[in-house]
């Protein structure tokens, strides 16, 4: 198990990346988070000089969803994938995969959203298609992107609580 911030990495197999965080927020709220494509922006970036000028998302089963991050030289990334089970606000499932590609095949991501006390644990199980992608994307740093984007959202949620009370 490695942690990184308050993000808590673990590999419970040759083909699996787990990555859990716990938010102090409603599950509602996180679940909204992840799949408005008005919100996803805000916060998922993965670096601090990145933006997501393209977040479209079809929250159904079979439906897709395109992400598109834009770095400070312009370059693009894009993720996109068909989502697999949709159970608001419990849990989603959806496939993954990277243009330009950095690892083969797809993965299968699923996100659940579990609240308890007012505090929401949210857990990104990825599937990958072989261990050789798992180590791939632990090699990747791709975990430091994802503390940071978790880092943000809770800056805006803190924000949210803190308008409501106000």
């Amino acid at each position: 198990m490695t942690l990184i911030a308050k993000l808590t990495i673990e590999t419970p197999s040759d083909r699996e990346i787990v990555m859990t965080r716990i938010f102090d927020a409603p599950r509602q709220m996180l679940f909204d988070a992840f799949t408005k494509p008005e919100l996803v922006p805000e916060w998922l970036t993965g670096r601090p000089d990145h933006t997501m000028p393209i977040c479209e998302i079809d929250l159904r089963v079979g439906g897709a969803y395109r992400y598109v991050w834009r770095g400070p030289d312009g370059q693009e990334m894009s993720s996109q994938g068909v989502f697999r089970e949709v159970a608001p606000p419990e849990r989603v499932v959806a496939s993954e995969r990277f243009e330009p590609s950095w690892y083969e095949g797809e993965n299968v991501n699923t996100t659940t959203f579990l609240e308890k006390d007012g505090k929401t644990t949210v857990t990104l199980a990825i599937r990958c298609g072989s261990k050789e992608v798992r180590d791939v994307m632990l090699k990747s740093g791709m975990e430091r992107g994802v503390a940071y984007s978790y880092d943000q959202l809770e800056k805006i949620l803190a924000g949210k609580a803190q308008s409501k009370a106000s």
